[in-house]
């Protein structure tokens, strides 16, 4: 199942002040900054990388910080909601710690069978912590405050909110080698079996509904995982030959990637495991320094007093 897609890779989204962004997922949701570097086409803009103690690809949520961006609006042509797998009976930890918090949320939910807790953060972007029915043994990160009973482990799934099904799902099942699992009214839920987690995305089919705007809040790409750029490149074969139009390989320092916008309007990306997070850092100082691409190195005097304090 290797030359195949693994589940999710990272997820893209963008943010407001960046400090409040650093402090929210450090500090409130307890996760380890893997990577901070900046923008590979706006060197004065961070980019960070949140994730479990090693940055294994189905745990990243990655941001792109813009200072006093517009808020987004959700809609269609977007993926509006991202899940995180957090274990059994730890909803009502989390909810005390949003609370304590002042963070927005809504009451302990269920659907497909498994109990969830909405919030916001604070651009707006919606997440859902998922007490998943499929066991989850990934290794968690774990703080002062957020210890391994309660900590996240990693993606559960992320939600497309199209106003037309079929297509989304056919990029889903032809191309990625996912299957429908089960459907409630207008959410479907689709997953692959090449791995346990990380692995499920729901299409709500919304007729009508107005088209989203990506900005501060919103998701801006989700990005699904191969193992090498070998696989890459042959799946990039088949999305040309669906007449779907797909970038060249760019290299992204921590994996190599392609993208494309499937048929309902979201964007994706395709991401490598190789070579990784630790290619320019050791586990223990993951997230510890700037780390710029090769052609901004130049200018690391410069971008640092554009980059906001920490």
């Amino acid at each position: 199942m290797e030359n195949q897609i693994l589940g999710l890779h990272h997820i893209t989204a963008i943010a407001g002040d960046a400090k409040r962004n650093y402090d929210f997922y450090t500090k409130v949701l307890g996760l380890r900054l893997v990577k901070k570097t900046v923008n590979f086409d706006d060197p004065h803009t961070y980019h960070f990388y949140y994730g479990d103690q090693v940055g294994t690809p189905g745990t990243i949520l990655t941001f792109f910080p813009w200072g006093n961006i517009q808020t987004g609006r959700r809609g269609t042509r977007q993926a509006t909601e991202i899940g995180y797998s957090v274990p059994q009976n730890s909803l009502d930890f989390w909810l005390k710690r949003l609370d304590a918090n002042n963070v927005t949320y809504n009451k302990i939910s269920e659907k497909f069978g498994e109990r969830y807790l909405t919030f916001l953060d604070p651009d707006g972007l919606k997440f859902e912590l998922i007490e998943s029915k499929t066991p989850d043994n990934r290794l968690p990160w774990e703080t002062s405050e957020v210890k391994a009973e309660h900590a996240t482990r990693g993606f559960h799934n992320v939600t497309i909110t199209t106003s037309k099904l079929q297509p989304t799902a056919d990029v889903l099942t032809k191309l990625f080698g996912y299957t429908l699992l089960e459907s409630h009214v207008n959410r479907y839920r689709f997953a692959t079996n090449t791995v346990e987690n990380a692995n499920i995305i729901d299409v709500v089919e919304v007729p009508g509904e107005g088209v989203g705007h990506v900005a501060g809040g919103s998701v801006h790409h989700v990005a699904f995982r191969v193992k090498d750029d070998k696989i890459l490149m042959e799946l990039r074969n088949k999305i040309v030959e669906a007449g779907l139009h797909v970038t060249e390989k760019v290299d992204r320092n921590y994996f190599y990637s392609l993208y494309f916008r499937e048929p309902g309007g979201v964007l994706f990306e395709i991401a490598t495991d190789n070579p990784g997070f630790s290619v320019d850092e050791t586990i223990e100082e993951l997230g510890s320094g700037l780390k710029l691409p090769a052609q901004y190195e130049g200018r690391r005097n410069e971008i640092l007093t554009y980059l906001p304090q920490l």
